[in-house]
């Protein structure tokens, strides 16, 4: 009973043989059919992924190189466009640009910023307006519609790693300017990058003319030397063309704090030099040096700041090859890199050294006051000319002036050293107003350099090698040279503009910065004997006071480069 009731259909019609036959063939169709679909469904399934993946990684022909590859975005993307060409991406837009990429070689790169295009370098614009930048920073303005914009882009160029895309019915973006491949602007508003860019010169051009000012109102020669220990501007012992005489640290100066000084003016702040911009002003000129062993020393210091700001310093050398530079008329040194050379012409008094034959047969020396010095033509048309005489006017010979000193062909039995020097500069400043062409060439005069001997002169025991720092009092400093005011005045009538390097002051104070016994390291027998009645209170070490000189001279060529360049603009 219980098996009976287990089989009975739930249907109360009564089963028949015909019922029974035909209840099998439709639970049998229907197991044929479930099969089937699921079968169906299946391989509807593989072929609906394999076509997924091959269009994933088969990109369309048109896709250009996109400088950040995105699979989640751009690849699923071009799928769903594939399919639905005429809407958008399903998922949510973003409402920002992405940033620029760097520019390369000048030229701009085009990114996708919504992937609704069928490769990953077409970009669509969204309710908001995305900004291209153009050659001068103009922002370039899209304006943006209701319904989201495809933008089809031509498959890029690519020519030295440039890509040049156009939009269709867009106007062209102008390639990036002046942007340098190694440029990092992610994240960066190119308006502001710019106008930052723009401060910056702007104030840094500000500085510089606030500094020039400063420098042409200022006394360079009314200071104090203050301690910096970022001096000297070169190395010592860097420099193997420092004559024998002024390199004190090669011959054993133990005491280097006089390296370390600067000066500084009261009304301004000198520049330091800057060799390479100094090599820059310079090149393709010819900067001269001319007067006495004093000049020799300032000559040296300026060949060593620049040699040290030379890249190869094989391109710098002496034109006739001499490593020594006493004995001879005049040295060249080359900078070929720059196509400029600094030069020295001795000639201690700037009028001519002579010889007259004497009473007896033999020939005697005189000076010259009536004509400047033999090498004169030879430096006439020189760019800039820094001039100086002093110390051999202080020479017994020239101080005592009994039958030495001639005009013409007359010699004067005798004449007072301070008259002499007055026609002497005299003679000089005809030459230059005669011979120098002012709208070319500068004309510097650097005066006279102090001298701290002690106890005698530099023949007769004068001693200063106990001396290592300078004078702090200014009491304490020499009277200012007579013959200096001499050459004031004489500067005063002169047509040609000279400017006047007042160093006397400056160089008063400083002491401690002579050779003294550190002049040489090899000792002749009698100096050996007596070293301390054998010094060198006049001429300075190197490394030292001279380079303060040429810091000098650097910012007078400063002042006169400024000055050039606004004369340009207003006419």
């Amino acid at each position: 009973m219980a098996d009976t009731t287990k089989y009975t259909p739930i249907a109360t019609t009564t089963t028949t043989p015909n019922n029974f036959h035909k209840l099998d063939f439709k639970n049998l169709f229907s197991i044929l059919k479930t099969k089937t679909t699921i079968a169906f469904a299946y391989a509807f399934m593989l072929i609906f992924i394999a076509f997924t993946l091959f269009l994933a990684f088969s990109p369309s022909s048109t896709t250009t190189i996109s400088p950040t590859p995105s699979f989640s975005t751009s690849q699923f993307s071009s799928i769903f466009s594939y399919f639905f060409p005429n809407t958008t991406t399903p998922q949510t837009l973003n409402n920002t640009t992405n940033p620029l990429d760097p520019f390369q070689n000048n030229t701009s790169t085009t990114r996708s910023t919504n992937a609704t295009s069928q490769s990953q370098s077409q970009s669509s614009f969204p309710n908001n307006t995305s900004a291209h930048k153009n050659s001068s920073q103009d922002a370039v303005t899209i304006p943006a519609t209701n319904n989201t914009q495809i933008v089809k882009i031509e498959p890029s160029r690519l020519t030295n790693q440039t890509t040049n895309a156009t939009v269709q019915g867009v106007a062209p973006v102008t390639p990036h300017q002046n942007l340098s491949s190694n440029s990092s602007l992610k994240g960066v508003d190119l308006n502001n990058y710019t106008a930052s860019l723009a401060k910056k010169k702007n104030s840094e051009k500000n500085k510089y003319a606030e500094l020039m000012e400063s420098l042409m109102n200022c006394d360079f020669f009314d200071g104090e030397w203050v301690k910096d220990d970022s001096y000297p501007l070169y190395k010592p012992g860097s420099c193997s063309i420092i004559d024998e005489q002024f390199n004190c640290i090669r011959n054993g100066r133990p005491d280097k704090d006089y390296q370390k000084y600067k000066w500084k003016p009261k009304g301004c702040t000198l520049p330091r030099l800057d060799g390479h911009k100094l090599l820059d002003l310079l090149r393709g000129k010819r900067l001269v040096f001319v007067g006495d062993s004093l000049n020799r020393n300032m000559w040296e210091s300026l060949i060593c700041i620049l040699k040290n700001s030379v890249k190869d310093k094989k391109n710098v050398y002496e034109a006739n090859g001499r490593v020594h530079f006493r004995g001879e008329a005049s040295y060249s040194f080359v900078f070929k890199d720059y196509n400029f050379s600094v030069e020295l012409f001795v000639s201690p008094f700037l009028v001519q050294e002579w010889e007259m034959p004497d009473k007896n047969g033999t020939k005697k020396e005189t000076l010259r006051l009536d004509l400047v010095g033999r090498s004169s033509d030879q430096y006439k048309d020189a760019d800039i000319i820094v001039f100086n005489t002093g110390h051999w006017w202080t020479h017994d010979k020239t101080s005592k002036g009994k039958d030495y000193y001639q005009e013409g062909s007359h010699v004067y039995d005798e004449m007072n050293v301070l008259e002499a020097f007055r026609r002497a500069i005299t003679t000089w400043g005809r030459w230059v107003d005669t011979n120098v062409n002012p709208s070319k060439s500068i004309v510097l005069f650097r005066g006279y350099s102090a001298s701290h001997f002690s106890g005698g002169q530099w023949n007769s025991g004068g001693q200063c090698d106990h001396e290592t720092a300078p004078i702090d009092n200014e009491k304490y400093l020499t009277e200012y040279p007579p013959k200096m005011r001499v050459l004031e005045k004489v500067l005063k009538y002169m047509k040609t503009p000279v400017s006047y390097l007042n160093i006397t002051r400056m160089t008063d104070f400083r002491k401690d910065g002579h050779p003294s016994i550190y002049r040489k390291q090899n000792l002749s027998p009698e100096e050996r004997k007596s070293p301390l009645r054998y010094q060198d209170c006049s001429h300075w070490c190197l490394p030292g006071v001279p380079d303060a000189w040429n810091e000098i001279l650097y910012a007078e060529i400063l002042m006169r480069e400024y000055r050039n360049q606004h004369q340009q603009k207003g006419s």
